[in-house]
C-alpha cells in the first residue's frame, strides 16, 4: 500500500488498467484529480471548451481505438452538459467511464451548489451508475467500473467523485492486475444448427453491427463471407466494419433504408445477425423481422444475453464474440457445397452499386458532386466524421469505405458530434487524414471545440454543408406543415472568418466547380481546414425538393 490521495488513487488506478489520454473540461469540484494529472507520465488530459464537446471525443476515441474512453467534468451544469456523450455511448455499445466531481459526503442531501444525485440523472442512459464514499475503495470502484464498461454490451458508466473523497490521504493498494472483456464462445450445438440453415440456404444475408469490434473479428468477417459468398449489410453507421468496396457488401441497414437493401432483408431465408442490437434503424421502424416473416430463419449473436427478443425473436440466440461464431462457422463450411444464388447475389450488389449515383442537385455546390470528389481524394486511411442531420446522408449513403477507412457517427443521432470525433481522431492518428462532415446546424453545437484543435495542434478538415437550415426538421415539417415555415431558418456567421480566428485554413465554396481544388488545398494545408458550402435549402434530400415535399402533401 501507498500513501496518497483520492485523486491520486484515481489517476494511479486508471494508468494501472492501461488508460493513456482523457478527455474534459476543469472544474473546482475534481481539483485533486487534475493536479494528480500533473505527474501522471504517459497520460494525457485533453482539455475541451464543452463538456458535451468532450464527452463526444471520448466516446468517438473509444470507437475509434477499442480503449476505454475517458472524460472527466464537474458537478451539476458538467456533468448535465456530458450526459449527451453518455447517451450516444449507449446506443452505440462504446465503452466509457465519466467521471463526475462531486458535492463533499457531508453537504450531500441538502442540494448543496450544484448538488445531483447522479445515480437518478444517469440510471436511464448510463450502464452503471456508482460513487466512491470511501477513499480507500478508489481502486476497486473504480477498476469494477472498467470491467462493467467493457463487458457484455460495452457501455458508458458514471462514477461521481465526492471532493472531500480526492482530497483525504490513505494507505491505498492499486492492482496493477490488466482487465479484459471476457469472450463467448460459440456452442458446438449452436453452430451445427447455424451450419445447416447457412449451408442450405439461397438467400443467407449477415448483418453486422454494434460495438466492441477487434481487428480480428473484422477480418475473420471477411474471410467467412468471401469464402462463403454469403452478403454482408451493416447496421446502422457501423459501415467501416466490412469493406464496401467488396463484390459482397450489399448496403446499410439504417435511416433511409434503400429499396435495395429492404428487398434483400425481406427475400433473405436465413438471416446471421452478429453482434447486432436490433432496433427501430435495423427493422425499418420495426416492419422487418416481425412475427409474420414467411418462414424466414434468423439467428443472432450478442456479447450480452439482454439483446434477445426486443423485438425480434430469432430461431437461435448465441451468446460469444464475433469471431468466435465466424470462424467457427467458416471451418464447419469452408468445404462444403453452399446452395447460395451468385445470380441473387450479384443483383444485390448491383442495386447497391445504382444506389450510389445521386441525382443532380438543384443547388449552387452539388452534394452528389462533391461527395464523389471526396471519395475520389480521400486515402486509403482516412477517417470520416459526421453528426446528425440531412446532411449526413452523403457520408453515410454514398461514400464506400475501403477495409482501412474508418466511420465514427453517433447511432444516436446526436447533433455536434462530427467535430469532437474528428478531433479525438486526429488526436490519435496525427499523420491520417480525417475529414469531417458538418451542417450548419449540427457545426454550431460544437464550433467552439476549434479552440481545442488549435491548442491540442488536431486539425482536421471540415465541410460545413450550409443551407441555412435544420434540413431534417425542414424537411418533416415540408412534409406535414408545407409553406408554413417556423424555427428551422438559420441566420449563420461568417463561417471562414471563425474557422481563421481559431486559426484554420478556411475558404467559402460558392459553386460545384470550386471544390475540386480547394478540397486538395485543405488536404494540404498543416493547420486543418474549414470549407463552407454554398447549398441550397431546396436540395433538402438527394431525392427531394422542398417544391416536391410541398407537392407530395397537397395529393
Amino acid at each position: 500500500m501507498v500513501n496518497m490521495s483520492g485523486g491520486q488513487a484515481v489517476v494511479n488506478t486508471l494508468i494501472a488498467l492501461g488508460a493513456r489520454r482523457g478527455f474534459g473540461v476543469p472544474g473546482e469540484s475534481f481539483l485533486a484529480v487534475l493536479d494528480a494529472f500533473y505527474d501522471a507520465s504517459g497520460f494525457t488530459f485533453t482539455g475541451c471548451r464543452n463538456e458535451g464537446g468532450a464527452a463526444f471525443m471520448a466516446e468517438a476515441w473509444a470507437k475509434l481505438t477499442g480503449e476505454v474512453g475517458l472524460c472527466f467534468v464537474t458537478r451539476g451544469p458538467g456533468a448535465t452538459n456530458a450526459s449527451i456523450g453518455v447517451h450516444t455511448a449507449m446506443q452505440a455499445s462504446t465503452p466509457m467511464i465519466l467521471f463526475v466531481g462531486q458535492v463533499g459526503l457531508e453537504h450531500q442531501g441538502r442540494e448543496a451548489f450544484q448538488e445531483l444525485d447522479y445515480r437518478q440523472v444517469f440510471g436511464p442512459i448510463a450502464k452503471y451508475s456508482t460513487e466512491i464514499t470511501d477513499v480507500s475503495r478508489t481502486g476497486e470502484i473504480i477498476r469494477r467500473a472498467w470491467s462493467m464498461a467493457i463487458s457484455g454490451r460495452p457501455g458508458p458508466v458514471v462514477v461521481a467523485l465526492p471532493e472531500d473523497i480526492l482530497t483525504q490521504i490513505s494507505n491505498i493498494d492499486i492492482s496493477q492486475e490488466k482487465i479484459s472483456a471476457p469472450l463467448g464462445g460459440a456452442m458446438p450445438a449452436d453452430i451445427l444448427q447455424l451450419s445447416e440453415k447457412i449451408e442450405g440456404a439461397q438467400r443467407p444475408v449477415i448483418i453486422v453491427g454494434g460495438g466492441g469490434w477487434t481487428d480480428l473479428d473484422r477480418n475473420v468477417l471477411k474471410n467467412c463471407a468471401n469464402e462463403l459468398n454469403i452478403p454482408v449489410v451493416t447496421a446502422f453507421r457501423y459501415h467501416d466494419l466490412f469493406d464496401n468496396t467488396d463484390p459482397l457488401f450489399v448496403g446499410e441497414a439504417g435511416v433511409g433504408m434503400t429499396a435495395n437493401t429492404k428487398r434483400i432483408l425481406r427475400e433473405a431465408d436465413v438471416i446471421l445477425a452478429v453482434n447486432l442490437r436490433f432496433g427501430e434503424m435495423t427493422t425499418d421502424a420495426f416492419t422487418l423481422f416481425g412475427t409474420e416473416r414467411s418462414g424466414q430463419w434468423i439467428g443472432q449473436t450478442h456479447r450480452s444475453g439482454d439483446e434477445f427478443h426486443k423485438y425480434v425473436s430469432p430461431d437461435l440466440a448465441m451468446i460469444c464474440s464475433p469471431s468466435a461464431v465466424l470462424q467457427s462457422l467458416l471451418e464447419r463450411l469452408s468445404c462444403t457445397n453452399m446452395q447460395v444464388d451468385s445470380t441473387w447475389v450479384t443483383v444485390a450488389r448491383d442495386g447497391f452499386i445504382a444506389s450510389q449515383i445521386a441525382k443532380p442537385q438543384p443547388s449552387p455546390v452539388d452534394m452528389g458532386k462533391v461527395t464523389a470528389i471526396v471519395q475520389e481524394l480521400l486515402p486509403r486511411d482516412a477517417i470520416v466524421t459526421n453528426g446528425a442531420g440531412n446532411f449526413a446522408i452523403w457520408p453515410n449513403k454514398f461514400i464506400q469505405f475501403s477495409a482501412d477507412q474508418r466511420l465514427l457517427a453517433p447511432q444516436s443521432g446526436a447533433m455536434g458530434y462530427g467535430l469532437p470525433a474528428a478531433i479525438a481522431a486526429k488526436l490519435e492518428y496525427p499523420n491520417r487524414c480525417v475529414v469531417c462532415f458538418a451542417g450548419d446546424g449540427d457545426f454550431q453545437m460544437n464550433c467552439q471545440e476549434l479552440g481545442t484543435a488549435l491548442q491540442s495542434d488536431a486539425r482536421p478538415v471540415v465541410l460545413i454543408v450550409n443551407n441555412g437550415t435544420y434540413g431534417t426538421i425542414r424537411m418533416h415539417q415540408e412534409k406535414h406543415y408545407p409553406v408554413r415555415v417556423s424555427g428551422t431558418d438559420i441566420v449563420n456567421p461568417d463561417f471562414s472568418a471563425l474557422a481563421e480566428a481559431y486559426g484554420c485554413y478556411a475558404e467559402r465554396i460558392e459553386t460545384t466547380a470550386e471544390f475540386a481544388a480547394a478540397f486538395i488545398r485543405a488536404l494540404a494545408s498543416p493547420t486543418g481546414a474549414v470549407l463552407d458550402l454554398n447549398v441550397a435549402a431546396e436540395a433538402i434530400t438527394p431525392s427531394l425538393t422542398i417544391e416536391g415535399l410541398r407537392a407530395s402533401s397537397q395529393n
